[in-house]
């Protein structure tokens, strides 16, 4: 969907719709009286009121649009971006499948600043837009187009490349895993850098990966018939800085659980865990089409967890890429495997400042927090300040965990320096603590579990498919606060 500006109601050609705001007890937050007698019936008789989240399809008699959208945003004092987001979605999901043009109308309020306003209503649109029918005879209809009353036509542009870099992450983590291989992921990379001058992409086949001593990559990738890749996708956002940020995504395209199988009801939906990759490669488009003054390199470590002869067994020892031995108790707890040589690498190679790895590494993550949070362990409380604005801002939101000396213990192997899985009792806890051993303490570095909140079960009004594309507005906007 299109998303366009018009300065003034008067100005607006018909619609298939209209969308209109309203505060509780129908208080009208614009200005158009000649909107009054369209909606004033209804509200008089109490169909709508304006209550938080409540929705009402109305035909006039008069005016150029068909039908009437009315919205309920609640309290005006307790409006905030999340109602704006869910409340335009949910008057896009009562004629989604009806209607090609859509005119929308802002609130006028004092409580936010006018561009979160339209930033907040233009996402809940356009994520609610997004479609995936490809698997389906009967395609599924969208409008194509959406006009703003007033706003800024400059905020409507960023919000569309944000929105693009979701769905982008979205469709790859939703397509079938024998097409979104680490090989596919590779070419997305190149295709990424092809957009801007001042990005370039390189992939590390097998080979490289052997080379490299990239022996947890390695050993994990034994099983699977597709080739592993480790993906570098740069873009230099700010020549004239040394400073680079690290953006490290878990990129297993499909994960058995290796020896250790996973059970019917867990492996289902199994092609979700490159969900971090996927953000990763989501979040770098959106910084390149923003030309963000940052420096960051997106690093991803793809491969299949698989069942085969030459698969890695639980009980022995592998050698990482940093040179840390570790005891494989688990074969499913892989991605931590993966990670660990991507940060190793990506530290040796690059040197960043910081580094932000995004990963569905835990069914503790969603124990948790459920699917509303994901789970942030942090080695700066710095780094975790900026990381939970975002997050708050975005409404992605973190919740930090500890990473407390005593967790360590758990951890612990009577063969090799770590193993990689310990007990049930603080299992999200272990994949922070785990990965923090792969990471120079001079090194800010941050560790997001996104296993509940990137294919959640339940659905918000703006997630009209299982695949959220978390992480990459969360990302996105931790990247422009790093910028400024």
């Amino acid at each position: 969907m299109k998303l366009a500006v018009i300065s003034s109601l008067s100005k607006r050609k018909g619609a298939d719709a209209l969308i209109l705001p309203f505060f509780l007890k129908g208080k009208a937050p614009f200005a158009e009286k000649s909107l009054l007698s369209l909606y004033q019936k209804l509200l008089k008789v109490g169909d709508f009121t304006g209550k938080k989240g409540e929705v009402l399809t109305h035909y006039p008699e008069k005016g150029v649009d068909k039908r009437l959208i009315l919205i309920g945003l609640g309290a005006e004092k307790e409006l905030t971006a999340e109602v704006l987001r869910r409340s335009y979605a949910s008057g896009l999901n009562l004629v989604k499948e009806k209607v090609k043009t859509l005119n929308v109308v802002l609130p006028t309020t004092k409580e936010l600043p006018k561009e979160e306003v339209m930033t907040a209503a233009a996402e809940g649109l356009l994520l609610c837009a997004y479609t995936f029918d490809r698997n389906r005879s009967e395609k599924d209809k969208t409008p194509s187009q959406a006009v703003f009353v007033g706003g800024d036509s400059k905020v409507i542009k960023k919000v569309e490349k944000i929105c693009e870099a979701v769905s982008l992450t979205r469709t790859l983590v939703i397509r079938n895993a024998d097409e979104i291989t680490p090989t596919y992921l590779g070419k997305v990379a190149k295709e990424i850098a092809k957009k801007s001058p001042s990005a370039t992409a390189k992939v590390l086949g097998k080979a490289q990966i052997k080379k490299e001593k990239l022996g947890l990559l390695e050993a994990v990738s034994r099983g699977a018939d597709q080739d592993p890749a480790l993906i570098l996708l740069e873009y230099r956002g700010n020549p004239k800085s040394k400073e680079v940020t690290a953006l490290v995504g878990k990129g297993v395209t499909y994960d058995t659980g290796g020896l250790n199988l996973k059970p019917t009801g867990g492996i289902e939906t199994m092609r979700d865990d490159m969900g971090g990759a996927a953000a990763v490669l989501g979040t770098l488009q959106a910084a390149i089409s923003l030309k963000l003054k940052v420096n960051v390199i997106g690093v991803v470590g793809s491969t299949e967890n698989a069942i085969g002869s030459k698969s890695y067994k639980p009980g022995d020892v592998y050698q990482s890429h940093k040179g840390i031995k570790v005891e494989v108790s688990n074969t499913d707890a892989e991605g931590r495997l993966v990670l660990a040589d991507a940060l190793s690498y990506v530290q040796k190679h690059y040197a960043p400042k910081q580094i932000v790895d995004i990963a569905t590494l835990t069914g503790g993550a969603v124990v948790s927090l459920g699917e509303e949070v994901s789970a942030l362990m942090c080695n700066q409380p710095s780094l975790a300040k900026k990381l939970i604005e975002a997050g708050e801002k975005t409404y992605e939101r973190l919740w930090e965990l500890p990473l407390h000396e005593e967790y360590k213990k758990i951890l612990e192997s009577k063969v090799a320096d770590i193993k990689n899985s310990g007990v049930r009792k603080a299992s999200a806890i272990q994949g922070g603590i785990f990965l923090e051993r792969f990471i120079d303490p001079k090194v800010a570095w941050g560790h997001v579990d996104i296993a509940g909140t990137a294919f959640p079960d339940s659905r918000k009004p703006y997630h009209p498919v299982q695949a959220t594309g978390v992480g990459v507005r969360l990302l996105t906007a931790f990247l422009e606060s790093c910028a400024k």
